[in-house]
Order: structure tokens, then sequence, then C-alpha cells
């Protein structure tokens, strides 16, 4: 561990209501704009040599960015994969409390009659859903749970998970996921082989899964030829905490945040400067012993910011400016506050809540709008696994009855066919 002190503050402190602090928090506001114009061209490379040369150029691009000779891409034995028996414990235990919340999002369709006609809306699955699972600086088999459950819920019937050098933990967490196959790929080129096929891999209809910047290109890319989630950015944590809250607890969720990497958002809205004075006290004193130290320090000193509102109603605002992927409320009344917040992508409330257990196991996916992006999308869900066919059946009654409502329509927009295709259906005097 670096022997590396961080400098005296890690926290950028902004005064809100003040022109600085008004500035900074737009600024903030926008932090999802990607760069990801800068791994194009070689995104798209990637892309490309794949679709022409499917498994042969995953195995190059493996031996390029991982320096390690390829077997199997499309794994043909992957079930089975032993642990000990508390992590195997754990992992089931998560894969229930997951599932259990995620079937209250089944969607029955409806149908119903109104004058002669009847409509309704039938929900199936998707057929088969790629789920990407990063391996890069840290393993998640909880982001396995997290992405093929709820597509299991859903009743997909085909779930790849694609992930570089797939270890126990993941192939158990596949397993009790409910994926029904396992590719051994990681970033751009995996993208790749989910949405145009190759040899061993037959293509899916959406890809779903967060990823590095090469992986967000490439879902980027390739969206319009399949479905995606989302271009998930840097993880974030906002803490709202009053005068109730514990400054050394907040200190911790803060670092929970920051420790996932270098680019991750530390966001902090307290009521006084006095609290956040002791929340950079404990940040400090916290810091000394966490074995990822450096790349907590990296975070905060990066894009750590602590805005010091004038109130309970100037936090809310604040907190929905922000729209942040983790909202945690450490404060009195948190249901009160959160009436007032619109953007949030879970919403952690009350002291006893920390974001770690929406994490691992509290039950929502852990995938989350990240960037500010929670002003307009939605926590992956049973809903993004789904796809909604509208149902239309006219009686003869029904279609006299509007013919000339249509054909009047259709005549208003120059198309006499469609005017045509309604009479057709008329009984003659």
């Amino acid at each position: 561990m670096s022997s590396a002190t961080p400098s005296s503050s890690l926290l950028s402190v902004h005064q809100s209501m003040s022109e600085a602090g008004e500035a900074e928090l737009a600024s903030l506001s926008r932090r999802g704009d990607a760069d990801l114009e800068r791994v194009e061209t070689v995104v798209r490379e990637i892309l490309n040599a794949v679709r022409d040369r499917g498994d042969t150029a995953i195995r190059e691009f493996t031996k390029r960015f991982e320096d390690r000779e390829q077997g199997e891409v499309h794994l043909s034995s992957w079930r089975g994969a032993e642990l000990p028996k508390e992590v195997h414990a754990a992992l089931a235990r998560a894969a229930d409390r997951v599932r259990r919340y995620h079937e209250h999002q089944r969607e029955p369709g409806f149908r119903y009659q109104e004058d002669g006609v009847e409509l309704g809306q039938r929900v199936s699955p998707l057929r088969s859903v790629g789920v990407y699972a990063p391996g890069g600086k840290a393993r998640y088999p909880s982001t396995v749970l997290m992405t093929a459950i709820p597509a299991a819920v859903a009743g997909v019937s085909r779930i790849v998970l694609a992930t570089p050098r797939p270890t126990a933990e993941l192939l158990v967490a596949a397993e009790l996921a409910g994926v029904t196959e396992v590719i051994d790929a990681g970033g751009a080129q995996a993208i790749a082989a989910l949405a145009y096929g190759t040899e061993s891999v037959t293509r899916v209809d959406k890809i779903v899964g967060p990823g590095n910047l090469y992986v967000a290109c490439a879902k980027r890319l390739v969206f319009g030829l399949v479905d995606i989630d989302s271009i998930a950015g840097p993880s974030e944590i906002l803490v709202v905490a009053d005068e109730t809250a514990d400054a050394s607890v907040v200190a911790a969720d803060l670092l929970s945040q920051a420790e996932h990497d270098e680019d991750a958002y530390p966001l902090l809205v307290v009521m006084d400067t006095g609290f956040a004075e002791r929340v950079e006290a404990a940040l400090h004193d916290q810091l000394k012993t966490l074995p990822k130290r450096d790349i907590a320090v990296a975070s905060l000193t990066r894009n750590g910011h602590c805005f010091v509102a004038t109130g309970r109603e100037d936090a809310a605002r604040i907190a929905d400016a922000l729209a942040a992927e983790h909202l945690n409320l450490s404060v009195r009344e948190p249901e009160e506050m959160l009436s007032g917040i619109s953007a949030a992508g879970a919403a952690f409330l009350g002291h006893q809540t920390p974001e770690a257990a929406g994490d691992y196991a509290a039950g929502p996916s852990h995938v989350l709008p990240t960037g500010g992006a929670a002003r307009y999308a939605s926590p992956l869900g049973v809903y993004d696994f789904i796809v909604r066919t509208s149902l239309i059946r006219y009686s003869q009654a029904a279609i006299e009855e509007q013919a000339e409502m249509l054909t009047t329509l259709a005549r208003l927009e120059g198309l006499e066919a469609h005017a045509r295709a309604v009479e057709a259906r008329l009984k003659s005097e």
C-alpha cells in the first residue's frame, strides 16, 4: 500500500446559492458527457474484425490486449464450479433476494373491448440476451446476478454471459442466475461477438451490463443492430446528510464508491460547514487502513464535492439537479425529502441503509443510470427484457361505424390506398 499522504482537503466544498457554487453544480450536472470519440477508431477496428473473422479475431485481440492464448471462445463445459460453502451460500441467498424483487416487476399485458373493437397489449420476453461482466481491476459476480436474473424472470430463454477468463465465482453466479451460455471474451470484442455472432456464438437481441470506455463505445456503435441498456459511466454516490447523521458513517458511504475506481464520483450535500469538516476528518482517518486507499484518494481529490445547502429544501434541489446513480438520504424523515427529488437511480433511505446493501443483496438491480441519466432513465429491470405487441381486432359493426373518420383522415394525408383499404371492408348496399 502506498505511503503517499492525500492533500489536506479531499472534498471540494461549495456554498449553495453562491455564484461559484451554482456554476459547479451546473458543471457536475453535465458529468455524463463521455469522451467516447477518443477510442472510437480502435473500437470500430475491433468490431469490424470480429464481424468479418469471428472467433479468430477474438483470439487475436485476446492475445493483443490480455497477453494470453485463448482456447474455446464459447465454453462447452462451465457448470459445476466449486466455491467455499460460505461464499456459495452468500451468492445463493443474494440471488434469491434479487429474484424475489424482480418477480414483482412482471407485466401481465391486458385486453379490453370498446364499441366492437378489441384492444390489448401482449407482453413477451426477448429471445436472447447478452450480459457483460467486466474483467479488469476487479471481478463482480454480483453484476452477473443483477443483470441475468431480471432477464431470467422476464422469461428470456437464452442468456449469454460474456466475460474474460471467467472465474469460479462468476460461473457459480451465472448458474444461480439462469445463464445458459458463457463466452470467454472481454472488451469491445465481446460486444462484437454478441452483436454480430461468430462461428461459435449466436448473436443476441440485446446487450446489457457495465464496462470500460471501450465497452461503452462498442455498445453505442452496435445499437440499432441490437438493443442495449445504457452507456454506463463511472460509479457515483450522493449522500445528503443533516444534523442527525453520523459523520463517520457518511465518510464510510463516500469511500464505498470512491474505492471503485479513480473516476468515481463521491458527492455530499450537508446543511452546515462544521459537519463537512467532520466528514473530511473521518475520511482521512478511515483512509489510513483502506486497502484501496490510493484509488479512493484519487477519486476524492478528482471528483469529490461537497455542497453546503441553505436548508432541507435547498438540499433536495441540489440532489435533484445532480440526479445521482446512488442517493443516500442520511437525514431526519428521508421519505419527506425524497418527495422533493424526482431524479435518482436508487434511493437509500435513512441512517441504517448503506449503498453497499443495494450493490449485493437488497433486491433491486445495481445496474443504474449514471452521469445524471436518472433524469430520464431507470434501473435495469424485467421491463428491459420484454417486448410489447399492440393487439387490435375490429368487428364488422365497428369498422363500418368508424369508416368515415378513418377515410377522412387517410385522405387528409393524401393516402388514398389507406382509405380504400377501409372501404373494401364495408358491406355493399
